[in-house]
């Protein structure tokens, strides 16, 4: 018993000396997490910028195209496109670039054959017809014109018969004249009805014979060659696919791929209707590529769109935004993937916080700011904001702690309100408004553009 007792007591300062800093570091790592995120209010220069991905495109291109006079051929088909060269080719003038499919014009060109054969003969039969009628009436004229000589002698003979015989071989001599004048003036309608005629069938069948030119024509330049040298790029149809092997073309939409000047390029973008107002022509953009993002190229915004469009699978309305690529060089390629950060504003040496930590009650913006061992909710006056931070205008300090999530006895904090702000009304509080009242609630992000691409990286 006696040795027993010793070593019990020895058990209970070793558990002892075990727990207490076991229990210590339980407790230090509970209050760790239940310690809210903090974050410092710093002073520097502060950059407003709207980021979206966007496209590489050439404003300037040359077109490749089926044959100019292939809407004459009258085929208003799509035309299957048979084989393309790999987009990217480099291709010299005169090269075959695409091979377009033939068979609606076989077809067509049977079809005018036969028309033709049918004009032709038409055309033969109405010179026929008119050679036999006018043959008949030239031969009635020499008839009448017998008879007329008839008439006249007999009218000569007359002179010394009764008044009345003479009178007979007048009227017949009349009569007579009368009809060879008349014939004659039908002999010059029928003249005139068969040239008439012969036009109007000619025409029919010399524009039978020029369709079947042009048919020919056509489906000789259905292998298509390249008017210039260049890069062969692809062209996207209505649906946003690119035209490639088995794609249509038609004489409506002639063109099958393009040669683009690689001189000049230009990133479209598209931004969502509440961005759209900060840009502005001229300003600069710092343009990334996916295919490198450690390079940087330098552009300027050169168009913006006035009118809103809905693009594919969104309901929400995105404005076209070109911008200007300055010095582009041989590695740039159509359709690559850019981010484009447009810095909209640029201030020097303000105060600003991360844009969690503000939060909006009644219309008023808050935060919840560190003072030693108590938390105090204060009222601020806030300037431009961007996607992660927001400038403080008054309230508070450099190197002010400030929480980066409400705490949650947050409704028994009396509010701090700023000089001379405390008798007005939200809207009539000070620091800018419009940004004040549009700051999202605490840990929420600003919405995404519907219908734009996903924001560029941040770099």
């Amino acid at each position: 018993m006696r040795f027993l007792r010793p070593r019990r007591l020895l058990i209970a300062v070793l558990v002892l000396a075990v727990g207490i800093p076991v229990t210590l570091l339980l407790a230090r790592d509970r209050s760790a997490d239940a310690a809210p995120l903090q974050a410092q209010v710093r002073r520097g220069d502060f950059r407003v910028t709207v980021t979206t991905s966007g496209e590489l495109r050439a404003p300037k291109y040359v077109q490749i195209q089926l044959p100019p006079n292939a809407t004459q051929a009258q085929v208003f088909q799509g035309l299957k496109i048979l084989s393309i060269v790999p987009e990217g080719t480099i291709v010299q003038e005169g090269e075959k670039v695409a091979e377009i499919d033939r068979s609606p014009y076989a077809t067509k060109q049977t079809e005018v054959m036969l028309t033709l054969q049918k004009a032709e003969a038409q055309y033969e039969q109405a010179m026929l017809d008119s050679t036999l009628n006018l043959g008949k009436a030239r031969e009635d004229m020499k008839t009448m014109e017998i008879a007329l000589e008839e008439k006249r002698i007999a009218k000569e003979q007359a002179v010394y018969e009764a008044p009345s015989v003479k009178r007979q071989a007048e009227l017949e001599y009349e009569k007579a004249e009368r009809a060879l004048a008349q014939a004659k003036v039908d002999y010059k309608t029928k003249t005139e009805q068969a040239q008439a005629k012969m036009r109007e069938v000619g025409a029919d069948r010399d524009r039978q014979r020029n369709l079947l030119k042009n048919i020919q024509d056509v489906m000789s330049a259905m292998t298509i060659n390249a008017p210039a040298a260049g890069m062969v790029i692809y062209v996207k149809e209505w649906n946003g696919r690119k035209k490639t092997v088995n794609s249509t073309v038609s004489p409506w939409e002639p063109t099958v791929a393009t040669l683009p000047d690689l001189s000049v390029m230009e990133s479209i973008t598209y931004v969502n209707e509440i961005d759209v107002r900060k840009l502005r022509v001229g300003q600069p953009v710092t343009v990334t590529l996916d295919a490198d993002p450690s390079r940087k190229l330098v552009g300027t915004v050169k168009q913006v769109a006035n009118v809103g469009e809905q693009r594919p699978n969104s309901d929400a309305k995105v404005f076209e935004v070109l911008v200007n690529i300055e010095k582009p060089d041989t590695s740039l390629r159509p359709g690559m993937t850019t981010g484009n950060e447009v810095e909209t504003q640029a201030l020097r040496d303000v105060l600003f916080i991360p844009l969690d930590a503000l939060v909006v009650e009644d219309g008023i913006p808050i935060v919840f700011r560190q003072d030693g061992n108590r938390v105090v909710k204060q009222e601020v006056a806030t300037g431009a904001m961007n996607d992660d931070e927001v400038v403080i205008v008054k309230g508070l300090e450099e190197g002010q702690t400030v929480l980066l999530s409400p705490p949650l006895n947050r409704a028994e904090l009396e509010l701090i309100r700023l000089p001379g702000s405390a008798n007005m009304s939200p809207s009539g509080s000070t620091g800018d408004t419009a940004q004040r009242m549009t700051v999202p609630p605490a840990g929420t992000k600003s919405p995404a553009p519907g219908g734009s691409p996903p924001p560029a990286r941040k770099n």
